[in-house]
């Protein structure tokens, strides 16, 4: 049986304008597309409900709750959703590349603690609000899992801002919050003094570093890992990310009552300022 990503390639040329943005949406999330009923998937792609329901009956479907059971099975079989076809192979820089990188998600994934990170959601669920700390190389880790965190819930900030100081913005901490340190190499300093006194202030801290980190796990409440390995001299972040997606994702989950009302007001926000380009 042909998958839906093929389907939706093979047709993509004959569909109207409406049905294309539903599809361009598909593809840029594929792997959430069970989560989503026909009207969020109308919403989130900018279209009517009507316009879903007459692609998925051009793609063979006789309602679109077919499709989500046709991928919730092959899910299920450990079959992939969509079909891809490896294209690295020898040993070309492409394909040290992808084995490495394949290596350090099989790596945090192997290693993850279930029970640390369910403490983790649990206490972010919980806190009254959060705080991602960030430096050097960490930055662009923080603000992305800042971003993601703001789609389910209020009360997110990053921290330092640019030619700040951290010390005005802790001295308001308390045990209801949870901070976020993302202490990826090479650190700055300030980095285990500031542990050190979020400890001994009883703030609950989610430290998310590489796995070489020793000195520091000890001094975090949960504690989350990602290589950083790399063929090159340049540290790679893909399984930073792919580990702050599951925490966001996760998040989101725990959330959701909250979480899916605050995510359609976004939306609705963003098509009333006209704040991002329509496909």
């Amino acid at each position: 049986m042909e998958q839906l990503d093929a389907r939706l390639k093979g047709q993509y040329a004959a569909l109207s304008p409406q049905e294309q943005r539903v599809a361009d949406f598909i593809f840029d999330h594929f792997d959430d597309l069970i989560s989503y009923n026909s009207a969020e998937l109308a919403q989130l792609s900018g279209v009517s409900k009507a316009t879903v329901s007459r692609l998925f009956k051009r793609l063979g479907y006789e309602k679109y709750k077919d499709m989500r059971d046709e991928l919730r099975t092959l899910r299920q079989s450990g079959m992939p959703l969509a079909d891809h076809r490896d294209a690295v192979q020898g040993n070309t820089l492409l394909a040290r590349h992808y084995k490495q990188e394949m290596a350090n998600l099989t790596q945090w994934v192997n290693a993850l603690d279930a029970q640390q990170f369910a403490g983790a959601i649990a206490g972010m669920v919980k806190a009254r609000r959060l705080v991602v700390i960030g430096m050097r190389n960490s930055w662009p880790a923080a603000l992305h899992l800042r971003q993601q965190l703001l789609q389910a819930r209020g009360q997110v900030q990053v921290l330092p801002q640019p030619g700040q100081s951290l010390s005005e913005e802790l001295v308001d901490l308390t045990a209801d919050d949870v901070v976020i340190v993302m202490a990826f190499r090479r650190r700055p300093r300030i980095i285990r003094p500031l542990l050190q006194q979020l400890q001994r202030d009883g703030i609950p801290v989610l430290l998310m570093c590489e796995p070489q980190a020793h000195a520091l796990l000890p001094l975090a409440r949960w504690r989350l890992c990602a290589p950083l390995d790399s063929v090159s001299a340049f540290d790679s972040y893909a399984a930073v990310n792919s580990l702050i997606n599951l925490l966001a994702n996760a998040f989101l989950h725990e959330t959701l009552e909250r979480g899916r009302p605050r995510i359609h007001r976004i939306a609705d926000l963003y098509q009333q300022l006209d704040e991002l380009e329509q496909r």
